[in-house]
């Protein structure tokens, strides 16, 4: 089974999220899309985040009933910071029949270099790469075999930017799938 890792923070999960997952599973060979949820990204600062478990279940209400999308913990329970080089690791053992893809945005491929272990994982996994507007369209990486770069819908919209909106009181639920911007306000979040 080809399955499609799309790591964040999801802090939170909003449409551009979902768009994004959407069109991964519909316009290329993906079986399935695991949203893996991560503790800590080396390159973030975690203050302003919410507790892990919290932006896991945001994401299980984003997906809903969508059988060919998965709300992934896997990383919680693997050292921190968490590097997806370890991650890939593990679930290469975990789950031996499944082929894992890695999905990020053309902004993160630009500076792939600097991740730990990177010519490891292009050698051994395939990069689907959607288009971002702040990037250069991905670097010198785009030209790679394994790089795939993917037509998906150019979303501007960002976690910081609902955050922040939510925290002066501005409604911006509909930046948010219903079942996510509904817990949100009932559980008084970002406030």
């Amino acid at each position: 089974m080809k399955v499609g890792l799309f790591f964040g923070t999801y802090n939170p999960v909003h449409v551009g999220h979902m768009v994004i997952a959407n069109y991964m599973l519909e316009f290329t060979d993906l079986d399935q899309l695991w949203m893996v949820v991560t503790p800590q990204n080396p390159f973030k600062q975690k203050e302003s985040m919410l507790k892990d478990y919290d932006r896991l279940h945001l994401v299980k209400l984003a997906i809903g009933d969508n059988l060919k999308m998965k709300a992934s913990d896997i990383e919680f329970g693997l050292p921190q910071p968490n590097y997806t080089s370890n991650t890939l690791a593990y679930l290469e053992e975990k789950f031996p029949d499944n082929q894992f893809v890695l999905i990020m945005g053309a902004d993160n491929l630009q500076h792939f270099p600097k991740w730990k272990n990177h010519e490891h994982i292009l050698n051994a996994h395939e990069l689907y790469v959607y288009p971002r507007l702040d990037s250069d369209g991905g670097g010198d990486l785009s030209f790679h075999k394994k790089v795939k770069m993917v037509d998906a819908p150019i979303m501007k919209i960002s976690s910081s930017f609902i955050r922040k909106a939510i925290s002066q009181g501005k409604d911006v639920s509909h930046y948010m799938p219903d079942a996510v911007a509904a817990y949100i306000k009932e559980m008084n979040l970002y406030r």
